[in-house]
C-alpha cells in the first residue's frame, strides 16, 4: 500500500514538473494587491453594479459601461498583476461616486514607465517605442493612437517570452489585431471609414482561415526587426507579404519572427537535432532536413538501382 502511494506521489511530481510553464500555477507568487484590488473590481468586473444613493437613501443598481469591464483572471494572469489599481489611476477613484473630470485624466503610456530604465533593457521597449512610431499606427493617427489601442494594461500578458504553444501565441496576437480590424465598432474609435471583414480583404490566400490560426498578422504585416521578439512597425497594406515562397520555402522568413524565441528555447533544452524533429510547429516546405533529404535520395537511388538489376538478370536468364 505504501508502495503504491509512493509511485502516485512521484507520478504526480513528474506530470507537475514537465507541465508548461503557462499551465503551471505559482502558489506562492500570490498578487501583491489581490485585497486592495476587489474594491475595484466589485463594480469594474460585473455588468450591473450597485450603490447606496445618498440622495435617495435607496440601493441603486446601474449598468456598467462595457468599456469599463475587466475580468480579474485576465488582470491576474497578466504582466501588472502585482500593480494596485490607483499605481495608475488617480487615487480619487478610491471614492465613490467618482467625480466627472476623472475621466478626462490622460493615461499612462509604456514609455513612461519603461522608457530609459535599464531593468528592462532586455525588453528593448525604446526600441519598440521607434518601430511604433515608423509605422502605420503612429504616422496614420495622432498622439493618442498608443501602446494601449493594442495592448490592454487591464490584462495584457507576455506570450513570446513563455513556454506556450506557437498555436497559443498565434491566438493570443491575432484577437489583438481582430479587435479592432475585424469588429466595425471597435475601428470607430480611429477611423470614419467601414472596414471590410478580415476574410474579404485576404481573399488572395487559398485559406484565409488556416492561415489566421497557424500565423499572426505581423508575419505579412510588419518589417522583421531581428532585436525584437515581435516586431512592431507595420507597415503599409501595398507592402504586406502576398508570396506564397517567403514563408513557404526552407529559408522561411518565419525562422527570423514567429518561431525566433521557441527555436532558440528548444534548442537549448533539447538540442539542435530534436528541436527539428519535436518542434509543434509546420509549415509546408519550410520543416526540411538536410540529412533526411541526403537520406531520401540514397533511398530512392538505391530503389531505382535494386530495379535496374532485376530487370538485366530477369532479360539475362531468357
Amino acid at each position: 500500500m505504501q508502495n503504491k502511494l509512493l509511485i502516485t506521489i512521484i507520478a504526480i511530481m513528474l506530470i507537475w514538473v514537465h507541465l508548461p510553464a503557462s499551465s503551471q500555477v505559482n502558489m506562492e507568487d500570490e498578487p501583491a494587491n489581490l485585497e486592495g484590488n476587489k474594491h475595484c473590481f466589485d463594480c469594474h468586473a460585473n455588468k450591473i453594479y450597485s450603490y447606496e444613493n445618498e440622495m435617495t437613501g435607496r440601493i441603486d443598481r446601474k449598468a456598467m459601461n462595457p468599456n469599463f469591464i475587466y475580468n480579474p483572471d485576465d488582470f491576474y494572469k497578466g504582466v501588472h498583476r502585482h500593480f494596485s489599481c490607483t499605481d495608475c489611476h488617480s487615487p480619487d477613484y478610491e471614492t465613490f461616486p467618482h467625480q466627472a473630470e476623472l475621466r478626462l485624466e490622460e493615461m499612462y503610456s509604456c514609455m513612461d514607465c519603461h522608457g530609459g530604465d535599464p531593468t528592462y533593457a532586455q525588453y528593448h521597449f525604446d526600441l519598440i517605442d521607434d518601430e511604433f512610431h515608423k509605422s502605420v499606427h503612429s504616422t496614420k493617427h495622432d498622439e493618442t493612437f498608443n501602446c494601449w489601442m493594442c495592448h490592454d494594461p487591464h490584462s495584457y500578458r507576455s506570450m513570446t517570452r513563455g513556454n506556450f504553444k506557437v498555436s497559443e501565441i498565434v491566438t493570443y496576437h491575432n484577437n489583438v489585431c481582430a479587435s479592432c480590424h475585424d469588429n466595425p465598432d471597435h475601428f470607430q474609435r480611429i477611423s470614419d471609414s467601414l472596414k471590410m471583414p478580415l476574410e474579404q480583404i485576404h481573399s488572395f490566400l487559398p485559406n484565409y482561415k488556416l492561415h489566421f490560426s497557424a500565423v499572426r498578422c505581423i508575419e505579412c504585416h510588419t518589417s522583421v526587426e531581428d532585436t525584437m521578439w515581435v516586431a512592431h512597425n507595420i507597415l503599409e497594406k501595398e507592402l504586406a507579404v502576398k508570396k506564397c515562397v517567403e514563408c513557404h520555402s526552407a529559408n522561411t522568413m518565419l525562422m527570423s519572427s514567429l518561431y525566433k524565441y521557441q527555436n532558440i528555447e528548444a534548442r537549448r533544452n533539447r538540442g539542435t537535432l530534436n528541436a527539428v524533429f519535436l518542434n509543434e510547429s509546420y509549415v509546408i516546405g519550410a520543416n526540411r532536413n538536410v540529412y533526411l533529404n541526403i537520406l531520401s535520395l540514397v533511398l530512392f537511388g538505391m530503389t531505382i538501382l535494386g530495379i535496374m538489376i532485376h530487370v538485366y538478370f530477369r532479360i539475362k536468364s531468357k
